[in-house]
């Protein structure tokens, strides 16, 4: 049976500001939702452990598309998020992928996370699959390749773009532009023209979804590659 990590945030609000945030519910339904008739575990785990922020934005009757409502609804799946489990307690060496899941929390908890580091650069290495989405892709900036470099160099990735952050009304708060980050790594970032659209980057084993509207697809590249 085929194993797959799947990491939220702990965070909860935009660093100082009093502006909530946490998990884009959606992010992780839609991923974990495509894997329900697989033979598939799907661990979940946040940073800290215990319960997982979710982005209020995320539940608002704009954003909550039925899928995720249904899954919202279900108090055995939503429990998995309540009492979730540290990373620092995940044998990543168990796994065959890792999925980091979106929100802007994660940008606050996960890239200077080494845990984080080391359970990408773990899975990797063992001929795993790394995957993101959205503000998800922050988790990889840091980890690196066997030969020191960042891993996601000249890699072909996405992930949440700059005009995607200013019509999220969310520009001024972040801690930075996931876009300028990507590409400071030397990565060879690529999105969507059209704003909050699907779009996903597949390079060899690492697979980027752009946007909240990309988790589907993400898993559907990953499940290729998995079976």
């Amino acid at each position: 049976m085929k194993k797959i990590m799947i990491v939220n945030t702990s965070t909860d609000y935009f660093g100082e500001h009093e502006k909530p945030t946490g998990l884009w519910l959606g992010e992780l339904v839609h991923f974990y939702n495509e894997f329900k008739d697989e033979d598939v575990t799907l661990d979940i785990f946040n940073v800290t452990g215990g319960n997982t922020p979710i982005d209020p934005v995320s539940l608002s009757p704009l954003m909550l598309d039925k899928k995720t409502k249904s899954y919202y609804k279900d108090a055995e799946f939503m429990n998995k998020l309540k009492y979730a489990q540290p990373i620092t307690e995940a044998k990543p060496e168990d796994y065959d992928a890792i999925y980091f899941t979106g929100g802007h929390g994660v940008m606050y908890d996960f890239p200077e996370n080494s845990t984080i580091q080391h359970a990408i650069e773990t899975i990797y290495r063992k001929g795993g699959i790394v995957s993101a989405v959205c503000h998800g892709i922050a988790a990889l900036l840091n980890a690196k390749a066997e030969n020191e470099n960042y891993l996601i160099e000249d890699k072909h990735i996405t992930g949440f773009s700059n005009i995607e952050e200013v019509l999220a009304n969310r520009d001024t708060l972040v801690p930075f532009h996931l876009q300028n980050e990507i590409k400071k790594r030397g990565a060879k970032y690529s999105f969507r023209r059209l704003p909050f659209t699907p779009y996903v980057q597949v390079d060899d084993r690492i697979v980027t979804g752009q946007n909240p509207q990309s988790p589907a697809k993400v898993a559907q590249e990953v499940k290729k590659l998995l079976f």
